[in-house]
């Protein structure tokens, strides 16, 4: 155990006179220098303010008091370092002689200052980054994540294109007049073959590989006797409506000059027949939507003959109002022109533009009996007359060439494309050249290639009388 005696002087010398009474006092071989550990912490923090008062040294100049200890200088700044606080980490040092020489060696006594802080800390700051570096990457993932998820939601939330093939077909006579010849009417092929597939037969298949198709239905499907005082009056049965149901046909236009050939009876009696076998109907201010392939449908039939001109308000008001009920593909049907011309007139013309206009997407027309040519004006078809089809108008017409016009659509939300995709079938309204067996069948061959080039040549005129109705208006 150490004495006290021992260090007795070195407790009672201050700092001051460290430096004043210049070099220190170098004990002989067999003396120690000791420092007690147990030293309060207040005379220890009286020494070290007293040594902050004292003058410092100039860089370069030799402190007082300064000695050399193993090749090291030593000043009373670093004695006083070396007398710390109780609590710090101490061991006793001695001076002893190195053999052979005047310098002395530290033994025992020094101020190690633990190591602990330092892990800690530095253990607190790897936590620190680490937890930033997380967070940061936590927010870019949660960043990346949002987006990704926000991009595929959009994309989900965005229309997908949708197609769908329309087909059209001309006038349909389901019945006769009763002035006609009962040896060759059509009511009269009816009860001979008793089947109602028989008629539609050689179209059923292009009507059925489509999505929708549409037919003008020019008679009347009624038991009423009051006949219209007019030249020709067509009606037949209710029955007769299988005929289209098993022709593949899902709606038909009433807006014609003949669907009321027997009073207003007669018009509801028609839609009724239709509509209870499955068949919808569409004309003047009834129009018919349908969804088809997940596309809003709207069909909208307009009669032009009685008013020509003056129906455009009825016309642009249907338009609008299936636009505003979310019709997303609009087609118009006219009953418009002038018997046996192949050339519409200028009125069909105008009314054609005006309908594309207000937003129609197709326009189709019949009433001629003959075919008529087509335009694409602004990005859509008009297509001016279809002629016949399955027609009980006219047991023997000379001119039996027809056509069906197919076009399929690529609809985008309420987007149509103005695309070409559009498929036109040059037909006869028979399937024998000498009568009207009221059998319509596709053309092929020859005969395919002469009303291929009637509707061209009717095309053509037609293109040279929409410029002029374009520039006049």
């Amino acid at each position: 155990m150490l004495k006290r005696a021992a260090i007795a002087p070195r407790r009672q010398a201050s700092h001051a006179s460290d430096y004043s009474e210049g070099a220190f006092t170098q004990p002989s071989h067999s003396s120690t220098f000791r420092t007690d550990p147990r030293e309060s912490e207040q005379s220890a923090r009286s020494r070290r303010q007293q040594g902050r008062r004292q003058q410092p040294p100039q860089r370069g100049q030799q402190r007082p008091n300064q000695r050399h200890v193993s090749g090291h200088q030593t000043t009373p700044s670093s004695r006083r370092a070396s007398r710390t606080p109780i609590h710090e980490q101490h061991s006793y040092q001695t001076l002893t002689p190195r053999q052979g020489t005047s310098t002395y060696v530290r033994h025992g006594y020094s101020k190690k200052r633990s190591n602990l802080p330092f892990f800690v800390g530095g253990a607190a700051a790897l936590v620190v980054v680490i937890f930033l570096v997380t967070t940061l990457v936590g927010a870019l993932g949660g960043s990346s994540q949002n987006t990704q998820e926000e991009t595929l939601a959009a994309a989900d939330a965005a229309p997908t294109p949708t197609t769908l093939t329309v087909t059209f077909a001309g006038d349909c006579t389901l019945g006769t007049d009763v002035n006609f010849s009962s040896d060759t009417s059509f009511n009269t092929k009816y009860e001979a073959v008793d089947d109602p597939s028989y008629f539609l037969a050689n179209v059923a298949d292009i009507f059925k590989n489509d999505d929708l198709t549409v037919v003008n239905m020019e008679g009347t499907l009624t038991t009423s006797s009051t006949r219209q005082d007019k030249t020709f009056a067509f009606k037949g049965p209710a029955d007769y409506a299988q005929i289209l149901v098993k022709g593949n046909v899902e709606t038909a236009s009433l807006a014609n000059n003949h669907s009321r050939d027997y009073g207003e009876q007669s018009y509801t009696d028609t839609i009724s027949a239709l509509e209870n076998a499955g068949i919808g109907t569409f004309g003047y201010d009834r129009i018919d939507y349908r969804e088809v392939n997940g596309v809003k449908v709207a069909l909208i039939g307009t009669y032009e003959l009685a008013k020509h001109l003056d129906i455009q308000d009825e016309l642009k008001q249907n338009i609008k109002t299936a636009k505003e009920n979310g019709a997303q593909l609009v087609a118009v049907y006219f009953h418009w022109g002038t018997e046996k011309e192949t050339v519409p007139d200028e009125t069909q013309i105008q009314l054609g533009h005006i309908a594309v206009d207000e937003g129609a997407d197709l326009v189709i027309g019949s009433h001629p009996h003959v075919i008529q040519g087509y335009e694409k004006y602004n990005g859509r078809y008009i297509v001016y007359s279809l002629g016949n089809f399955c027609f009980g108008g006219n047991p023997n017409p000379s001119d039996k060439d027809c056509m069906i016009f197919q076009q399929t659509f690529t609809v985008t939300g309420n987007d149509v494309a103005t695309d070409d995709n559009i498929n036109v079938i040059p037909c006869s309204i028979s399937s024998v050249s000498n009568s009207n067996n009221y059998q319509p069948t596709p053309a092929t061959g020859d005969e395919k290639t002469r009303i291929e080039a009637k509707i061209k040549k009717s095309s053509d005129s037609i293109a040279t009388l929409s410029n002029k109705v374009s520039q006049s208006s």
